[in-house]
């Protein structure tokens, strides 16, 4: 029995494995626990582990590649075709080692200890930010049901209804004006937790160099630096600028057939959150780069006269901002007068 490529269906507890050897012929199917899996991978030859780019893949990833392993990583939407007939964990397993076979596909890079622990902080930060909005707009209900109403926006709501519970003269209830208090001390608790987070952001891009070189680029803070680190590492995994704009979803969607090309809105694909990123960045930005005399603000100038939709320019700089992030990573260069320059 000589295993070439190993797919591996993850699953909580139990885990379907499929060998297959150098014909493409199954020579293992079996289900097994985690950790019997571990040391049953340990005690076979050098071989391919193929495993979905899912929850729990790249600690296993690790620790395979530790033992001499070759990992790759795969999409789950990338997998789906190679599924035959009923969908089972058996059959899983052998259409995640039969798509690791083929030479077209598109592997994902394994992240390190550091980057997960980068991505983690960010997704904890994203849910808190999360749970604040909603406490906000249920507090703005609240009130809006007793006839009161604030103006837009979160720091000019917070002085309000900080003035309106030191004065005793309010038509709230008892029992409302208590509660009122403790939505605003449980407020103030999630702007603690996420000011701590933010900090910590702040002192990972500070002590990193890649991302001192992202924070160089309009548009692009500690959040986006961090986050961009967290998801694309060194972005060795994308062989242009290109790949990776389109791998965040920032380029339209093409639905061409007969030779007669149509563009779509913008796919949307990849990493929501990172996405999001890029574009609040670009907002951020375009009004000073438009008015600058640089050659992207020259490049934004004329979409704005051409009257392009401030969306549309928006979503085209994010893209643009993408593009030079890679060269920031990849060939480790700066942003200075508008345009990338090798460090």
């Amino acid at each position: 029995m000589s295993i070439v490529i190993l797919g591996i269906d993850l699953g909580k507890n139990v885990c379907s494995v499929v060998g297959i050897d150098a014909a493409g012929g199954v020579v293992v199917r079996r289900s097994m626990r985690r950790q019997t899996l571990i040391d049953y991978v340990a005690k076979l030859p050098a071989c391919v582990v193929a495993m979905e780019a899912c929850c729990g893949a790249h600690y296993l990833g690790r620790l395979f590649a530790a033992q001499g392993h070759e990992i790759r990583l795969m999409s789950p939407e990338y997998v789906r075709p190679y599924v035959k007939a009923q969908k089972n964990d058996d059959r899983d397993a052998e259409g995640i080692a039969e798509a690791a076979s083929r030479p077209t596909m598109r592997f994902v890079e394994l992240k390190s200890e550091e980057q997960l622990d980068i991505q983690t902080l960010h997704r904890v930060r994203s849910r808190l930010v999360n749970e604040r909005k909603s406490l906000i707009n249920q507090m703005r209900a609240i009130l809006l049901e007793r006839g009161t109403t604030f103006p837009v926006g979160r720091r000019k709501f917070g002085q309000g209804i900080d003035a309106m519970l030191a004065d005793e003269d309010t038509t709230l209830s008892p029992r409302l004006r208590q509660l009122m208090n403790q939505l605003r001390a449980e407020w103030r608790e999630l702007d603690t937790r996420i000011e701590a987070l933010n900090g910590e952001f702040v002192e990972l891009a500070r002590n990193d160099a890649a991302a001192r070189r992202l924070t160089s680029i309009p548009g692009v803070g500690v959040l986006n630096a961090t986050a961009l680190i967290a998801a694309v590492g060194n972005a060795s995994s994308f062989a242009k600028a290109r790949d990776l704009g389109a791998w965040l979803g920032l380029v339209p969607r093409q639905h061409t057939t007969g030779g007669k090309p149509r563009l779509l809105g913008i796919s949307k694909r990849g990493n929501t959150y990172l996405r999001t990123l890029l574009i609040h960045g670009a907002r951020a930005a375009l009004p000073s780069l438009a008015r600058s005399e640089t050659p992207l603000g020259r490049w934004l100038t004329g979409m704005i006269e051409r009257g392009v939709h401030r969306n549309a320019i928006v979503v085209a700089l994010a893209n643009k901002l993408a593009r030079i992030a890679w060269a920031a990573l990849r060939k480790e260069a700066t942003f200075e007068r508008g345009y990338p320059v090798a460090a």
